[in-house]
């Protein structure tokens, strides 16, 4: 049985390489932010969903491409961008209802 998420279709080898430029700049910013609790677990996890939900998709295939196209003002925006989403999310999920097993 498929999930509403999920496709019959095998997905051609060329599209594994898609990802979203902002997910490495997310998980780099939480690890600098809270490098003790950074890793596996549902509390970075949820914090690292919560950030990227708040910043618009940019779907890359290579990030090296990115990295050439930025101009430092551009990239020094996305930075300060990620930065906000980060400390938004850390507060968001901080003060939430859901507990969390750093175990």
């Amino acid at each position: 049985m498929l999930l509403s998420h999920e496709s019959p279709l095998a997905i051609p080898t060329e599209l594994d390489s898609i990802h979203n430029y902002y997910e490495g700049m997310v998980f780099e910013a939480l690890q600098k932010k809270m490098p003790s609790r950074f890793g596996s677990n549902d509390y970075t996890a949820d914090i690292a969903c919560v950030a990227l939900n708040n910043l618009p998709p940019r779907y890359i295939r290579h990030d090296v491409d990115m990295a050439f196209y930025l101009s430092p003002n551009e990239r020094q925006e996305m930075v300060d961008k990620v930065d906000k989403a980060v400390t938004d999310a850390i507060s968001f999920v901080d003060n939430s209802d859901k507990e969390y097993d750093e175990g």
